[in-house]
């Protein structure tokens, strides 16, 4: 079985799309990486989610995720209010940006991690559209301040890559990544014949 050491609701959403019976557990891990680099930050913090996992069987795939902002060579973490949110989103208007999660994939005999990247630009935002979105409450539990699968949608102008990815979880990689390990052969195609 497959196991999110995750309870955000993005990531709980992105994974049932796969079909693949899966349980949450929640994880207690400071996101904090001694690595400077987006793809090691992101990489790093998943298996450090991964490895607080300690109750898993022979047969269970433990997956977790972290996903970071990167803006000018800098992450962009959670907000910690409202004028927090404010200034990045300030920041963020009109520009590029990429966002990059990093996936580990773990059992008790292997671990795997890897990483996707996405390019996102925002439009030209205005003040009070900034301060309408914050209003939301959205922007104050996200990355880079905006949930690009909610009203922060509204945000963005274009995106240059896998869209999943921007919401927490590259689900077309980590399918590709669970065929390779023989997971999806074992927990979804073997319920149907031909």
């Amino acid at each position: 079985m497959l196991i999110l050491a995750s309870t955000s609701p993005r990531r709980i959403e992105l994974i049932s799309k796969l079909g693949i019976p899966f349980k949450t557990v929640h994880i207690n891990v400071t996101e904090v990486s001694d690595f400077t680099s987006p793809e090691s930050i992101v990489t790093d913090i998943a298996l450090k989610k991964s490895l607080a996992v300690q109750e898993f069987g022979e047969d269970d795939i433990i997956v977790s995720a972290d996903t970071l902002v990167w803006f000018h060579g800098k992450a962009l973490g959670k907000p910690s209010g409202p004028e927090d949110a404010f200034k990045t989103l300030k920041t963020l208007s009109g520009h590029w940006h990429e966002v990059y999660t990093g996936v580990c994939l773990r059992t008790l005999e292997w671990t795997e991690t890897f990483y996707e990247v996405t390019r996102v630009k925002f439009r030209k935002l205005s003040d009070e559209e900034i301060r309408y979105y914050i209003s939301s409450g959205e922007p104050l539990d996200k990355a880079g301040s905006y949930g690009i699968q909610g009203l922060g949608a509204v945000l963005v102008e274009k995106i240059d890559g896998e869209y999943t990815n921007v919401v927490g979880l590259p689900l077309p990689k980590l399918w590709e990544r669970l065929m390779d390990r023989g997971v999806l052969q074992k927990y979804v195609f073997g319920k149907w014949t031909t």
